[in-house]
């Protein structure tokens, strides 16, 4: 994360709810002024109690201030250096004692603090020796890149390096290879020219498969960062910056990655995947018609994580309920799996919001194996599903 020119402080999100009894009904009720923000208040009609946007309570800085000073520690800054990056950046500078007692009270939430002292020993090393070829190593490589617009690329290596260190993930060695070319071999010349995965309409077959909705920590993460953004256009960002500092196991957002031709006729011949509805042809957004498949599709994968033995491929899609983004998440996997090497049945792919967290592997949804019996899926509190064998998509709810 680097300094910015000094960015305007923004309020906070408007209110949808009363947090006391979850009502609408609510009106605005004047503002609560202190030295370094003003406070909107609501008057809930329904249990007449005063409320604000803000599930964080007491705290006298502006919520940014606050996520910007507990992600600048994690980059490696010490709470005395914080201050002065603040100062420039949003024009306030809590004392590190302030910023120290705000980094202990949201332990729970910001999990690298754990993998931080091993994460900074690593650091070290590599900036003792990228300082003998006058080089310049960071705790997170930032690379803006410009593919038809701008996508802000950003890599943790050590907490990468740290978590290959674990039994379940030391074969994911060409994905760190893969990330650490992204900046100087990506073929960059592809992304302006190619059509995009996002763009893609041919659906895949999507029988004997399911989705499964479930609690998972990228929730609870995500409504603790968003609540201070008030423009929608910049939750991604807001996400993505938050993550790749402070959680555990992210380690790379806005990854480039695209599938070949050759790479698909591989796929359909070799692995027998079935890929495409039509051989050799596919739609796309804004065509009447299918058309044969380009050279190339690309992509931008929001977060990349690695935890558990798997490579999970998130996409942050807000009002996450109401959307399906199967094509595009598999489309990810195939690429990524095509780009590391590694196996398809090695990622599984999510969407998710502040409220609710969908997953699927994207092998389920390719690989089609010639079952005359239903498969039933069961849970850990006892209940369980069958999965359809007609082309129908599957979605469970969380249970318990």
């Amino acid at each position: 994360m680097t300094t910015t020119p000094k960015e305007k402080l923004m309020p906070d999100r408007p209110a949808e709810t009363c947090p006391y009894c979850n009502g609408s009904n609510f009106v605005k009720r004047g503002v609560r002024k202190n030295k370094y923000q003003d406070v909107q208040l609501y008057l809930c009609q329904e249990c007449e109690k005063t409320f604000t946007s803000r599930t964080i309570k007491g705290k006298q800085f502006p919520w940014p201030v606050v996520l910007d000073a507990m992600s600048y520690h994690n980059l490696g800054y010490s709470f005395e250096s914080i201050p002065k990056i603040l100062k420039a950046k949003r024009g306030v500078a809590p004392t590190p004692e302030t910023i120290a007692k705000w980094y202990e009270e949201y332990k729970p939430l910001c999990r690298f603090e754990r993998l931080r002292p091993y994460a900074m020993n690593i650091l070290r090393v590599w900036k003792e020796h990228a300082a003998k070829f006058g080089n310049k190593v960071d705790m997170v490589e930032t690379v803006t890149l410009a593919h038809k617009q701008l996508y802000r690329f950003r890599y943790h290596r050590p907490k990468l390096a740290l978590a290959l260190e674990e039994y379940k993930n030391r074969n994911f060695t060409n994905l760190m290879e893969y990330l650490d070319t992204v900046s100087t071999e990506v073929p960059h010349r592809d992304f302006p020219n190619g059509e995009r995965m996002s763009e893609v309409r041919s659906k895949f077959d999507t029988s004997n498969m399911i989705v499964k909705g479930k609690e998972n920590f990228a929730t609870k993460l995500t409504k603790f960062v968003i609540q201070g953004v008030t423009e929608n256009k910049q939750r991604h960002e807001e996400v993505q910056r938050f993550f790749i500092a402070n959680d555990s196991v992210t380690v790379a957002t806005e990854v480039p990655v695209s599938i070949r031709k050759e790479d698909v006729e591989h796929l359909e011949a070799t692995l027998k995947f079935k890929v495409l509805e039509e051989e050799g042809l596919i739609h796309l957004k804004n065509r009447k018609k299918k058309v044969p498949f380009p050279d190339v599709l690309t992509g931008h994968i929001d977060i990349v994580q690695v935890r558990n033995g798997i490579v999970h491929i998130l996409d942050y899609k807000p009002n996450a309920a109401k959307e399906k983004p199967i094509e595009q998440l598999t489309w990810y996997a195939l690429s990524l799996s095509r780009l590391t090497g590694l196996r398809l049945f090695e990622f599984k792919c999510a969407w998710f919001d502040e409220k609710d967290y969908f997953e699927f592997y994207p092998l389920h949804v390719v690989k089609k194996l010639d079952r005359k019996r239903r498969k039933r899926v069961r849970y850990k509190d006892g209940s369980d599903v069958f999965v359809p064998n007609d082309n129908e998509l599957k979605i469970v709810k969380k249970h318990g």
